[in-house]
């Protein structure tokens, strides 16, 4: 049974994992949990969180739906259905409108990117646990909002920028479309996600998608110059 015994810390003694191929989002993800009390332990594909689950036994998981190896639901479908089961699972994802898709395959919520509020990230672990492991009395909600270091958007460009270069077919495609998807959601940047939305959307139309590629390599490499300046 955990603790939920320091203010201001509902997470103590809690181990999440948190798998997510985003440098940026996991440094997000990171902050929450050092914010709230908790352990962090990362894996950036199925395979590395497959590792994990084989040698932890973590309170919660938080799985990204779009990896690099695979469909992130399927993930939280095989670990919802093991005994014993990960207390609480939750979703995440850059596009809202995926949220249904996390809690078809087993979820019990879902985060969409950014990730900030402290008291979201809170509540929504907090809902999933067990009563009697939630702590008793009232609780302050925090209005903190965290900020992730710039180095984790640098590392995510640098991410992208290099498998626009060896981009030659089609799970490539779809990985640059989502993967920079939600890391411009992360940013807070309109531009740079619309670029990506428009990928995706012309890749599955069918449409020729060299003006597409070209104008996002050359957003990435301005973002990587801005990043660079700070």
């Amino acid at each position: 049974m955990w603790r939920m015994s320091l203010p201001g810390r509902p997470l103590t003694g809690l181990t999440v994992l948190v798998v997510e191929d985003s440098r940026f989002a996991s440094e997000a993800v990171r902050l929450l949990c050092l914010r709230s009390g908790a352990r962090i332990r990362r894996a950036d594909c199925l395979r590395s969180a497959a590792r994990h689950l084989q040698n932890y036994r973590p309170a919660v998981v938080i799985v990204d739906l779009g990896l690099p190896d695979g469909n992130g639901a399927d993930l939280i479908a095989q670990i919802s259905c093991a005994t014993p089961r990960v207390p609480v699972i939750l979703g995440i994802s850059g596009d809202p409108e995926r949220e249904n898709d996390a809690i078809s395959a087993g979820a019990d919520g879902f985060l969409a990117k950014p990730v900030e509020s402290l008291a979201v990230f809170q509540q929504a672990i907090l809902s999933g646990l067990p009563a009697e492991s939630r702590g008793t009395g009232l609780r302050a909600l925090p209005d903190d909002v965290i900020h992730p270091d710039a180095s984790g958007l640098r590392d995510d460009l640098f991410h992208v920028a290099e498998i626009l270069s060896n981009a030659h077919d089609t799970r490539a495609i779809d990985y640059i479309a989502r993967f920079l998807a939600g890391v411009a959601r992360s940013a807070h940047d309109p531009a740079l996600e619309a670029a990506a939305t428009a990928l995706a959307n012309d890749h599955q139309a069918g449409h020729a998608l060299a003006a597409d590629l070209a104008r996002i390599s050359s957003m990435v490499k301005d973002r990587l110059a801005d990043v660079a300046e700070m």
